[in-house]
């Protein structure tokens, strides 16, 4: 397309008037025809079909990965900007909390069934599914993941793409059904498994590694709340933890007039 264009300027043919120069496109100049008609049919062809073409592209971002490239923006813009190793509060268990502490406390009245944590997409926040479209499937977050490096299950990568599958698939439900009909699958088990969420250290790595600022810790996070609030269901050593703390107000197995003894020793 330049090197008609250009060779159109040198011809002085009508509209095609002086630009500025073309360092690479100006060698193909030998190769082109000399009639002008040719020529311009030629450069109207190689307009139309670039332009036709970015056209196309546009409107299948939004059924293709691709679709990161207009997402990123408005992922990185609502980022959390809080520190990377502050979990948000439940709302519920807060206002428990807080009635617990403060005898006059009144929770505020909600009609939604209150659900500890994330089963499904359908529990997740926004921004969850947000990042799991946004996500460009670069691995950073994979490569730098501990867990996985030690060969543990867990990929954050692979959780940011589960998540999305199983969006997709609530997608369709409902554009089939009108309104979501129970398939009797769910994010967590169907998609990602137990073992996967378990093996996550919650350092954080994979959200200092996004280059557009997704945190599959959110996500991880969730789900394990309700394996552990909804289902009681966690591994032993977390069990375990849970009891101390209920008997002895500490994760640790000893009582809390013992936990100096230690200073006492010679």
């Amino acid at each position: 397309m330049n090197a008609t264009d250009l060779k159109l300027q040198l011809y002085g043919f009508e509209h095609f008037n002086a630009v500025g120069s073309f360092p690479v496109s100006h060698y193909l100049l030998p190769y082109l025809p000399t009639s002008t008609t040719t020529l311009y049919m030629i450069e109207r062809f190689c307009w139309w079909f670039h332009i036709l073409g970015v056209l196309a592209f546009l409107n299948y971002l939004p059924y293709s990965k691709h679709l990161h490239i207009v997402l990123a923006f408005p992922n990185t813009y609502f980022s959390n900007l809080d520190a990377k190793g502050k979990l948000s509060n439940m709302t519920a268990v807060t206002n428990e909390v807080k009635a617990m502490l403060d005898p006059s406390f009144t929770p505020p009245s909600s009609d939604a069934t209150a659900r500890f944590g994330a089963k499904d997409v359908q529990d997740l926040t926004w921004k969850s599914l947000l990042d799991a479209y946004t996500c460009t499937e670069c691995g950073r977050c994979t490569s730098s993941c501990p867990a996985n490096i030690t060969g543990k299950l867990l990929s954050p990568r692979k959780i940011m793409m589960d998540t999305r599958d199983r969006l997709t698939e609530v997608g369709n439900n409902i554009k089939v059904h009108g309104s979501f009909v129970e398939d009797g699958k769910s994010l967590i088990d169907t998609y990602i498994s137990r073992e996967e969420l378990w093996a996550c250290t919650s350092c954080n790595a994979c959200v200092e590694q996004c280059p557009v600022n997704i945190n599959p810790l959110d996500i991880i996070i969730e789900l394990r709340r309700f394996a552990v609030m909804e289902e009681s269901q966690a591994p032993a050593s977390i069990n375990n933890m849970f009891g101390n703390i209920e008997n002895n107000g500490a994760p640790w197995k000893y009582a809390q007039m013992d936990r100096a003894n230690w200073t006492q020793q010679q």
